[in-house]
């Protein structure tokens, strides 16, 4: 048999991999500053195709499609609707999705939103007749955008069908999906964990997730208790909308019977998405954007995500010896929220749709704009100049690079753990929240308005060479995402690390995330204790947390040697994913 390669931040029984694929390549360890261990940081490289997810099982279904001959949008497909499966607490088909996608033979970098717009009756007067001041965050009135998930599946398979080779029939892309739906799957650790902070006191609105009979019949046993580690969880009624999508493509869900029965729940719980509102969605390309980084290009998506703020923080990087400070110490992770604290100004001072506000990207994104927003740094002192939003961040990343070097990068979501806890008719599909992010100060530049997209924190990322994909990168976690990108960008780039290394060193998180009220400075506490002082004698109010704590996101990444062309890939340590390759 040949040599199986895989990597994962746990020692997860490889058993079940070995007996239903074959994985061949090289597995490389190399120890380092955080790479003690082989099981820490597994390396591995292959020259085949490759493909990294934040679950096992959604990694199987992906490297399976390559290889059986898929391009890498196929693989990506069947990643992400096996996680629409098995990892609903982040993703689901109600929620929605960005790609960038490259594609080798015609040298292209393409993006696509597909994210929904709020509905044709959302309106801030509907919610103020209704003595509302804001949306709220679950329920029947939080499900207000329509999902784009499968506007997003369909849209970058049918391009893929007919820019790349090797591309599998539609219907062969959900075997798994539908497989892990119908007759179960096991529960991972981080669905099992979310379940239970959801099924709390009766008097946690926010949390009491139960008190959705849809909700509570879906994912919570029959007496009502969380499902554990370890147990097996089915769901037949979204295997039969899986099935219906992959035997009858994207319009069965918004134009069929899936978007029929969707609208009927929604309208009869005093919903306001309508039957015209999902038949009149689209997903649509749109040009990357990119700043310079070094010697590379860093591409990321244009608003409605904050991709533009991931950028700016590289942009003002530019002005700094960052190697000079050296990984891991107080001047470097000031430096990178500092940086942060200035992105995240323009950010929530532009971000929106920008078909309804105007969003000066090119200043935003020029040398000039980051060399002003660099003099304001002080390496020194902390600056008290930022007020984030609290956008946070149920939400998937994936990875996949095909033999013939397509590259995808893929995020999903549906905004809080479990979206808007509204599992809509009989389709199993749970819906996503987006749309409560929404404001109802008709003065506020992200406030509501029909047929609108709201600002998004997803974006996912690339860093190209001459050209061609280098690192193919990205995470979860809201606010986190920009940060932990910049982490991922400068130990690479900057330090010279292995992609898995970058994502098992310690990380930070400036802002409020998780529901959080406190806008303090998150750090895991793997971070010596000197250099915590040291960071709050500079003024940074610390709040020291778990190691390898989900809070930071499920980060990954895949590195392309531009000479040899051979795949690194790279999975989280804080989630429950795995990078394999072959």
């Amino acid at each position: 048999m040949r040599s199986f390669t895989v990597l994962s931040k746990k020692l997860i029984t490889s058993t079940f991999y070995l007996s239903t694929i074959i994985l061949f390549g090289q597995q490389v360890t190399e120890k380092g500053k955080y790479c003690d261990t082989p099981s820490r940081c597994d390396n591995p490289m292959v020259t085949h195709g490759i493909v990294t997810s934040p679950n096992y099982l959604a990694s199987q279904a992906g490297l399976e499609v390559l290889q059986n001959g898929g391009n890498a949008v196929d693989a990506a497909i069947a990643i992400s609707s096996v996680l629409a499966v098995v990892y609903p607490q982040m993703t689901t088909l109600g929620g929605d999705n960005f790609w960038l996608i490259y594609n080798s033979k015609t040298g292209e970098l393409k993006a696509l939103n597909a994210s929904g717009r709020s509905g044709e009756k959302a309106t801030i007067g509907f919610y103020a007749k209704k003595g509302l001041k804001k949306i709220p965050s679950r329920g029947y009135l939080a499900a207000n955008t329509v999902p784009g998930v499968v506007s997003g599946w369909d849209e970058a398979y049918r391009y893929a069908n007919k820019s790349m080779a090797h591309s599998l029939p539609w219907k062969d892309l959900f075997k798994r999906s539908i497989n892990y739906a119908e007759n179960g799957f096991v529960v991972s650790h981080s669905l099992a964990y979310w379940s239970k902070v959801n099924v709390n006191p009766l008097d946690n609105e926010f949390r009491n997730l139960q008190r959705f009979t849809k909700f509570k019949n879906t994912y919570l046993k029959p007496n009502g208790d969380p499902y554990m580690a370890g147990e097996i969880l089915k769901q037949p009624q979204l295997a039969k909308s899986i099935s219906l999508i992959a035997n009858n493509g994207a319009d069965v869900f918004y134009k069929g019977s899936i978007a029929k029965s969707i609208v009927k729940d929604l309208q009869t719980n005093g919903g306001i998405l309508t039957i015209s509102d999902f038949e009149n969605h689209k997903a649509d390309w749109v040009n990357p954007i990119s700043v310079n980084y070094r010697q590379y290009k860093a591409y990321n998506f244009p608003p409605n995500t904050q991709g533009f703020a991931s950028l700016e923080i590289l942009n003002i990087l530019n002005n700094f010896d960052v190697k000079s400070l050296g990984e891991g110490s107080a001047d470097y992770y000031h430096l990178l929220v500092e940086a942060t604290k200035q992105a995240f100004a323009d950010r929530d001072a532009y971000l929106s749709d920008p078909e309804f506000v105007s969003i000066p990207l090119d200043r935003l994104l020029s040398p000039s704009h980051g060399i002003n927003q660099a003099s304001k740094i002080k390496m020194d002192k902390a600056a008290e100049i930022v007020r984030p939003l609290d956008p946070k961040g149920d939400t998937v990343w994936l990875g996949v690079v095909d033999e013939d070097g397509n590259a995808v990068s893929l995020i999903q979501s549906i905004y809080h753990d479990f979206g808007s806890g509204i599992v809509a008719g009989d389709t199993g599909i749970l819906l996503q929240n987006r749309g409560c992010f929404f404001s109802l100060d008709p003065s506020h530049v992200n406030h509501l308005e029909p047929k609108k997209r709201t600002f998004h924190t997803l974006n996912p990322a690339m860093l190209m060479k001459e050209g061609k994909p280098y690192l193919v990168y990205g995470t979860m976690g809201g606010e986190g995402q920009p940060q932990t990108q910049a982490a991922i960008v400068t130990r690479i780039v900057d330090f010279g690390m292995s992609p898995q290394e970058a994502i098992n060193a310690p990380r930070w998180l400036y802002g409020r995330t998780w529901g959080a009220s406190s806008n303090d400075l998150k750090i895991e506490g793997r971070i010596t204790e000197g250099i915590v002082q040291e960071l709050k004698r500079k003024g940074h109010l610390i709040n020291v947390v778990d190691n390898y704590t989900d809070v930071m996101g499920h980060a990954g990444a895949i590195l392309i040697d531009p000479n040899t062309k051979v795949r690194q890939g790279a999975s989280d340590p804080r989630g429950d994913g795995v990078a394999i390759g072959y």
